[in-house]
């Protein structure tokens, strides 16, 4: 779910070769996530091994990694903990859709819609203990540094992305990292390049937003906008204030300046019986503030290890020639850099 703002926040289109040289701090949940629910046959069916076991995310965790690492771009994974107690209405929320979903695909499934499985399978995605280690193995094989946060994932690459001079920006596609205070965010970075639409395929480019700009163009500062978060809803309270949406909540911000003056005037709106606010804005307010993150952090970027990289792949029945025709890659362009460098 996430912060609900992209309706208002100005983006900017980027190739692939603007990141070249940079590092990125990544959402690991969101983009794992991602490779789950969409790396799916037409059905709706992930992609699987021999035995039966989930490869999906293997899949876009090697392919759109590697396609990234080519182009001259240093990645960290960093991993959610322990979720705070106040995201519990979220994943309740995400574990009724989930269930919604299931039901659906069932009945299409009865009927043979092959359009219907693939769209509600695709709702059905269970990231497990499994399906993790197994990422953070396969990650670290290919040279990429993994990072374990105490809480939100989010939160603690946007520390690092803010206090790192060396990290560029923050890879996600939710909004969430602006309210963490992350100077840059870059969408679409692991989406596949082209999405098929309804008059045919368009090409999907990585999408640039800076903190400052989005700041400037709202003409609000960094508390506003958490409050602008807090009032169109986070996952700390979905749906945020009942009656208010992103538009409006930028009005509001605008308006009363302040946190106390902002939550001051929804409470007396409430009491006219225009809004609903049913959750501790404080609270919510200060979870997003300062987060709990790990500051002793250590970034270690591994050696790619080739051979390590095959056995996990092969062990789930990924072709061993197309695994050494993207390692061919990998070396013609490490070769290319090396020479480029002498002379």
């Amino acid at each position: 779910m996430g912060l609900q703002i992209g309706d208002i926040v100005p983006k900017k289109e980027i190739e692939l070769s603007d990141l070249k040289g940079k590092t990125l701090a990544v959402d690991a949940f969101n983009v794992i996530y991602q490779f789950l629910s969409t790396i799916r046959q037409p059905d709706g069916m992930p992609l699987m091994d021999s035995k039966k076991r989930i490869t999906s995310h293997l899949s876009g965790l090697f392919y759109r990694n590697l396609s990234l690492l080519q182009e001259g771009i240093k990645l960290i994974y960093v991993f959610d903990g322990k979720a705070p107690s106040l995201k519990r209405g979220t994943q309740e929320k995400r574990e009724e859709i989930k269930d919604e979903a299931r039901e659906k695909y069932e009945q299409a499934k009865s009927e043979d819609d092959i359009e219907g499985m693939g769209k509600y399978a695709r709702q059905i995605v269970h990231l497990d203990k499994e399906k993790i280690e197994e990422s953070k193995k396969l990650l670290e094989a290919m040279g990429i540094a993994v990072i374990q946060a105490p809480s939100e994932g989010e939160a603690q690459a946007s520390y690092i992305a803010r206090h790192e001079k060396s990290v560029y920006a923050i890879a996600s596609q939710d909004y969430d990292s602006l309210m963490f205070d992350a100077p840059f965010l870059i969408q679409n970075l692991t989406l596949a390049r082209k999405r098929k639409t309804v008059s045919g395929y368009v090409e999907v480019k990585p999408l640039l937003i800076e903190l400052k700009s989005v700041l400037k163009e709202l003409d609000i500062s960094h508390e506003q906008l958490i409050c602008l978060g807090i009032l169109s809803g986070t996952d700390y309270n979905p749906g945020g204030v009942r009656g208010i949406g992103p538009k409006k909540a930028l009005k509001l911000v605008l308006e009363h300046k302040t946190k106390e003056k902002i939550f001051a005037a929804v409470e007396s709106f409430e009491k006219e019986g225009k809004y609903k606010l049913d959750f501790d804005w404080k609270q919510v307010f200060e979870l997003i503030k300062n987060p709990n993150v790990d500051k002793k952090y250590k970034i270690d970027f591994p050696v790619f290890d080739f051979a390590k990289v095959k056995e996990i792949l092969v062990e789930h029945d990924f072709s061993e020639d197309r695994i050494e025709s993207q390692f061919e890659k990998l070396r013609a362009l490490k070769e290319e850099r090396k020479q480029k460098t002498l002379f």
